[in-house]
């Protein structure tokens, strides 16, 4: 369904509702030093022109020290920062949460669509970890199994429980996490342009990205594919208090030298 590209302005604007005490943490996420940047306005019928608009964004970022958290729009846009951590850390792995695999070489026409991302991702030769997966063509089970690629399916995670550290002992360090919110179940975020049943929980969600953030450098992440839904802001909110979390938990992940977090 069409309309992720609402998605980054929902949770700015849902963000306004968000405690800022962490009654988890102990703290107030925002005080790790926070900054908004404005929308990087791009022309969606030119994607590749796009890509590299964020990329060049998000590498001036980073040779600040600072970590990029981007919200999306569409899951394609992951590839941009990717591209650009990978000249900085060249050990960068990428945990993908996620419904869809987004492997396939190419979705109507195009190399750059959100259903390829991942594949343009290992293209690079940034191993990647997907988690949640319950949504799988035969071409990208294929390349899967050619690859040896890790996959934690959501049907597996549900018979024997979510395993963090099997997860966490298939990524390099440094790593990149992007977060698909059809990752979870349509049942807490039904916003999301193409749900799945079966998907994890909140608090399997907060489970992962905290032992990630605390056993790897966690150097930049994502939110995307949230599709607003008239009338109904719970997705919006889950997204916001998501992202509010994942401020927290970069806060405790292990770092190079003293950095500023955006």
């Amino acid at each position: 369904m069409p309309g992720t590209r609402f998605g980054p302005r929902a949770i700015l604007e849902a963000s306004c509702q968000v405690e800022f005490y962490d009654e988890e943490l102990d703290l107030e996420p925002y005080r790790i030093g926070i900054a908004t940047l404005g929308p990087i306005e791009v022309d969606p019928l030119d994607p590749e022109t796009a890509l590299d608009r964020l990329e060049a964004v998000t590498l001036g970022l980073a040779d600040q020290g600072v970590i990029p958290f981007t919200l999306g729009g569409e899951h394609s846009l992951t590839i941009a920062p990717v591209r650009a951590l990978k000249q900085r850390y060249p050990g960068l792995s990428v945990l993908q949460l996620d419904a869809h695999l987004d492997l396939r070489e190419q979705y109507q026409g195009t190399k750059w669509s959100h259903a390829s991302v991942m594949r343009r991702v290992r293209e690079l030769g940034i191993p990647t970890v997907a988690v949640g997966i319950r949504s799988v063509s035969k071409e990208e089970a294929d390349y899967v199994h050619q690859e040896k690629a890790p996959v934690f399916l959501a049907r597996e995670i549900r018979a024997q429980g979510l395993d963090v550290d099997a997860v966490l002992g298939k990524l390099t360090n440094p790593v990149y996490v992007t977060v698909d919110l059809d990752f979870f179940d349509p049942a807490y975020v039904p916003g999301v342009g193409t749900p799945e049943p079966g998907g994890a929980t909140w608090e399997e969600g907060l489970k992962l990205l905290r032992a990630v953030c605390e056993r790897r450098q966690v150097v930049g992440c994502d939110i995307v594919e949230l599709m607003p839904l008239q009338g109904n802001h719970v997705s919006d909110f889950f997204a916001a208090k998501l992202a509010n979390k994942m401020l927290g938990y970069l806060g405790l992940s292990p770092a190079e030298s003293p950095r500023k977090r955006r």
